[in-house]
């Protein structure tokens, strides 16, 4: 997926890894925002996924863990930290 300025600016301002985004595409829980448009973070069941694919290196627990995106299509819009609890309707 491909990643917007925006985007790439953000998560080198708030220190979220590549990586991280990576198996916030492939492994996060999804929830529409808008037309067409979804934010992607790490629930429960999704950080578990991410633990067992990483071997255990990554813990379910991990702060590193509380991001988020906002996707449209196959771009990648913002990232940042979550901080509040995410409502799913």
């Amino acid at each position: 997926m491909q990643a917007s300025k925006h985007a790439q600016i953000r998560c080198q301002q708030r220190g979220i890894a590549p990586f991280v985004i990576d198996l916030l595409l492939r492994f996060g829980a999804r929830v529409p925002v808008g037309k067409s448009t979804e934010k992607i973070f790490f629930d429960k069941r999704s950080r578990k996924h991410v633990m067992s694919y990483t071997g255990g290196r990554i813990k379910a627990t991990d702060e590193g863990l509380n991001v988020y995106a906002i996707v449209n299509g196959s771009k990648v819009i913002t990232t940042g930290h979550r901080l509040k609890k995410i409502n799913r309707h």
